[in-house]
């Protein structure tokens, strides 16, 4: 089908007007935005980059869309933020009905062996040889950090660690970490372990949306297994009460690192610091770029999903004309008080000929800042179209060659 020319649209302080020579329609108005501040003419300040770390960033839970980085897309060791991934397989996993929480998980011989006291890593206790309920030995995981409660649990959940790791990359793939591959579920030093900053972020970003009680075990200070007590290793969880998660991780090769996330009123923020100096060196890093992005980013909801932003002709149908709209929220992350310079235009085909399913992309609306693309999305028929009778399809077709 051949493409008409843009329809312009000016995102106002009221709300957001699409229009063209052939149709007009009022899209739903986001929140007021606030009252110009002399500030908001300055630029923004660059994000504080950690001095010593391999790779950075900060994203906005929301959008998904990058503030600030550096080396986002370099390989890195992931450590023990490697158990996020695990975390989320095992949510996953559950929701399709293959574990439960109540499922009893042994500590065997060889996840005790490999992962427990006697190792240089993080433990979480459990005796060797006993069982525990699954949520319990994952809170041993995500709060203690251990190691071995996460070979027991891939053990569990898949039979072995390498088949655990199999179902690690699938749902990767899926999640769209196109730069990570796993060969455990803890995070120690292995050949061809990797990931980078950009696919941990969205990762946690998933975790957060698709898993949420999963994620709520991230923000817990402290478990208890047996005689033993241990802390999160997550200090900015007693620095910032936004702070509800992630994690942390630390081997000799990986360095310090530790993936963030905060809420503060509507918006959430994820960061992640990789390789960094030291336990509170990633701390203090972390909180200062999370001050950054909330002081100088905000998120907001352009276009509700399936509400309708203009109206198109059809031909050959049973309707004259069909809605179209997003089929998800489209949601945009701006620098503060830029918001009444965002712009958008919509590409629509020049004609539509049904029949039309409902959900059916149609076109694409794009929502620019300065003349950079920053959020875009299809646009989809809301309602389906049938063909019309046959007289009708005749006479249309007259017209449309009429109007060639």
């Amino acid at each position: 089908m051949r493409s008409r020319s843009l329809w312009f649209v000016t995102l106002a302080t009221a709300g957001i007007v699409l229009g063209s020579a052939l149709a007009t329609a009022q899209a739903p108005a986001p929140a007021p935005a606030r009252p110009a501040a002399l500030s908001d003419n300055l630029p923004i300040p660059d994000a504080p980059a950690p001095a010593t770390s391999k790779a950075w960033l900060v994203m906005d839970y929301a959008t998904g869309q990058v503030l600030a980085g550096e080396n986002i897309d370099t390989p890195v060791e992931p450590a023990s933020i490697t158990k996020v991934m695990t975390s989320y397989v095992i949510a996953a996993e559950m929701a399709a009905g293959k574990v439960k929480p109540t499922d009893q998980v042994m500590m065997t011989e060889r996840a005790w062996r490999e992962g427990g006291a006697g190792t240089d890593g993080s433990y979480s206790g459990f005796e060797v040889n006993q069982a525990a309920p699954l949520v319990e030995m994952e809170k041993g995981m995500v709060v203690q950090s251990g190691n071995d409660a996460a070979i027991a649990l891939a053990e569990h959940v898949a039979g072995s660690e390498q088949a655990f790791a199999q179902l690690m990359n699938a749902y990767a793939k899926k999640i769209g970490m196109k730069a990570s591959h796993f060969v455990n579920p803890h995070g120690l030093t292995a050949e061809g372990h990797v990931t980078t900053a950009h696919d941990l972020a969205l990762l946690g970003r998933a975790l957060i949306r698709d898993f949420p009680e999963a994620y709520s075990y991230n923000k817990i200070k402290e478990f208890t297994v047996g005689p033993i007590t241990q802390p999160n290793r997550n200090l900015l969880l007693w620095r910032d009460p936004s702070v509800d998660g992630i994690k942390t991780g630390h081997t000799s090769s990986a360095g310090y690192c530790l993936m963030a996330s905060a809420k503060r009123g509507d918006q959430r923020l994820i960061t992640v610091v990789m390789g960094d100096t030291s336990e509170n060196q990633r701390a203090v890093d972390s909180q200062a770029l999370l001050n950054w992005g909330f002081r100088f980013y905000e998120s907001h909801q352009l276009y509700a999903a399936n509400k309708s932003l203009a109206t198109q002709k059809v031909w050959k149908g049973d309707a004259d004309s069909v809605q179209v709209g997003v089929a998800q929220p489209l949601l945009v992350s701006t620098p503060r008080g830029k918001y009444e310079r965002l712009k958008a235009s919509m590409e629509l085909p020049k004609s539509l000929v049904a029949p039309i399913a409902k959900g059916q992309k149609l076109g694409t609306v794009k929502v620019a800042l300065d003349g950079k693309v920053v959020a875009e999305a299809p646009l989809v028929a809301l309602q389906g179209v049938e063909e019309g009778g046959f007289f009708k399809r005749l006479w249309h077709a007259l017209l449309m060659w009429w109007a060639e």
